[in-house]
Parts: structure tokens; C-alpha cells; sequence
């Protein structure tokens, strides 16, 4: 991920709805939840919904996708690995944190020396 990804991605989660929003969308896992579901859970209206999973889309920190009447909203899981992994591999140092692929699984690890 390169510096201007990364600066669009904090700014679309630098407000608190949109952060609840993607945080949501993380607990949902790979197949997402509804728009409907989000703006309850949220306690917000649809379009204020809307306008928040825009920013969160444009910075590709959300998919969406049509399921019957639905629309269904998933986080984006790759860009958000690479976000993470854009904070571990260029704003600490190896021996502080470090990010690697757990073979086994097939997830990334991310691993903070001293911080435990």
C-alpha cells in the first residue's frame, strides 16, 4: 500500500460512525451484513448511512454487493491487511513489530515485540 491509500483509508475512518460502521462489518466477517442491519444497529437513518459507507467505499475499505432486495456490505479484508501491514512495515521497526503469513491457517499474524 503506498502513502496516499493509507492517508485516504485513515481519513474515511477518522469519524466515529464510520468507524462503528467498519468495526461492525469486521464482526460480520467475509459475508457481511445488510445496510438495513448496519442503520439499526448504528441507530442512524439509511442516507446518513449511506453517505458514511461511500467514504468507506471510495477508500476501498468496503464492498458491497445485491442480494434480492439487499444490499450487502462487507469489510474489505485485503485492503485492511494491507493497511495494517503499511503501519507495521513502515512505521516501526523489525524488532518491534513485524507481520508474517501463518502457513497453517492461511491468516497474517501480526507480532509486537514487548508489547505483551
Amino acid at each position: 500500500m503506498d502513502i496516499q491509500n493509507a492517508l485516504t483509508a485513515f481519513d474515511a475512518l477518522a469519524q466515529e460512525t464510520r468507524l462503528q460502521a467498519i468495526r461492525l462489518l469486521v464482526q460480520a466477517g467475509p459475508e457481511g451484513t445488510s445496510a438495513g442491519s448496519l442503520s439499526d444497529s448504528l441507530g442512524i437513518p439509511h442516507n446518513t448511512l449511506s453517505f458514511h459507507l461511500n467514504h468507506l467505499s471510495n477508500a476501498g475499505l468496503v464492498t458491497s454487493r445485491k442480494q434480492g432486495r439487499s444490499i450487502i456490505y462487507s469489510a474489505n479484508f485485503g485492503v485492511m491487511r494491507d493497511l495494517i501491514g503499511f503501519l507495521v512495515s513502515d512505521c516501526c521497526s523489525a524488532d518491534t513489530a513485524s507481520m508474517r503469513l501463518d502457513k497453517k491457517s492461511g491468516c497474517s499474524v501480526i507480532e509486537l515485540a514487548g508489547c505483551c
